[in-house]
């Protein structure tokens, strides 16, 4: 049994950023689809404005990120610094606040999860 926490913080600006949220994704698909795994996937930083444009359906990524997007959080503070709390409050995605706003990174390594970032 593996606790993973995925962390995209890639933005969009760049086709090296859509590569690193595509292996981002790849990676929190293999635990997710491995029933004895734990997954968080974590949109942090510029990486909160992927979910309008995951959340597009026209989007190259869009059904890889619809099989993970039970799994998805983003990060409060940072939606609304990237402008992008509307569309996530529309898509339905958790937020998470428990550090000033941010994911708490402690909390999930004192519950022995790895912290992957892309």
């Amino acid at each position: 049994m593996v606790n993973a926490a995925v962390v995209i913080l890639a933005g969009t600006e760049s086709h090296s950023d859509l590569g690193r949220l595509v292996n981002g994704l790849e990676a929190a698909r293999e635990f997710d689809e491995n029933p004895d795994d734990e997954l968080e996937l974590i949109f942090d930083g510029a990486g909160t404005q992927w979910i309008p444009e995951l959340e597009d359906e026209d989007h190259d990524y869009h059904e890889l990120y619809q099989t993970l997007s039970d799994e998805a959080a983003v990060c409060d503070y940072c939606s609304n610094a990237f402008g992008v709390s509307d569309a996530v409050g529309d898509a339905g995605v958790v937020t998470v606040d428990e550090n000033d706003g941010h994911p708490s990174i402690r909390s999930l390594v004192d519950d022995d999860y790895e912290i992957i970032t892309f």
